[in-house]
């Protein structure tokens, strides 16, 4: 009895149920493809898929093209990061800068990044800045309003319990206001995340000579969909270890939140 208790505890485990899931979708996709009832053009078997991936990491294109899209992303989302902190707080800390920028950064926010591509490709032309700005402008105002939300949602009392002990200016900043809002600014990096992935792929869809979603583009274009589902994967998989990356840091750096 304790044993079997014990097979089912590990059994609920996330990492085991996660892993499930995953895997009875590719049986599910296996059996369909083998089934015949979808032509291979429209929806190619899982084998067939690894091993359009595996010919492309053999010959090297999948390592080079994934550098290419992972470089473009760190770098225009540690721009985006950069920026949106200060910006962020001091929007959530300063009213007079709130009333000031918030109405601007919405407007904006709702303009979809892609359109801004034409005009990136215009002013810089069809190099590595226009895409890395492209996920800088993407994720920029998301970033800033989810930590303008997370500096407002600062306990008053907190505040007020760091002035009565003395505490004002900066410190009270650094001390208090950086601490609690920490864990949701790590969360916010880590959602919007997701956009500058999304933006990347759409910009070496238009103009780019390599890539992920270069590829893709590629693959697209020869009728070549087991590639596609492989350069898929791999963007999936990427992502993922990415965003348990942030994860790890969140747990790391803020116990205190957890």
């Amino acid at each position: 009895m304790k044993q079997s208790e014990g097979i089912l505890q590990r059994l609920n485990r996330p990492w085991v149920l996660g892993l499930s899931g995953v895997l009875g979708v590719f049986v599910i996709w296996q059996f369909i493809a083998a089934s015949g009832a979808v032509d291979d053009l429209f929806l190619p078997s899982p084998i067939s898929v690894l091993s359009a991936g595996s010919e492309k990491a053999y010959s090297g294109l999948l390592f080079k093209d994934a550098m290419a899209s992972i470089g473009r992303v760190l770098g225009g989302y540690a721009l985006s990061m950069l920026v949106s902190l200060p910006l962020g707080i001091a929007m959530g800390t300063n009213r007079t800068i709130n009333q000031l920028l918030e109405p601007l950064l919405g407007l904006i926010r709702y303009m979809p990044a892609p359109a801004f591509i034409p005009l990136l490709i215009i002013y810089f032309g069809l190099g590595e800045l226009p895409k890395v700005l492209l996920i800088f402008i993407g994720t920029l105002f998301f970033n800033t309003l989810m930590i303008m939300d997370s500096v407002r949602f600062v306990p008053a009392e907190l505040i007020e319990a760091a002035r009565t002990l003395g505490g004002k200016g900066l410190p009270i900043l650094t001390k208090v206001v950086a601490p609690f809002i920490a864990p949701q600014v790590i969360d916010a990096y880590r959602i919007n995340m997701a956009a500058a992935w999304n933006l990347v792929i759409v910009a070496e869809l238009v103009a780019a000579n390599e890539g992920l979603g270069k590829r893709i583009s590629l693959a697209q274009r020869f009728l070549k969909t087991d590639e596609i589902f492989a350069y898929l994967i791999v963007i999936g998989l990427i992502g993922l270890l990415i965003d348990l990356s942030f994860r790890v840091l969140l747990r790391r750096s803020c116990r205190w939140s957890i």
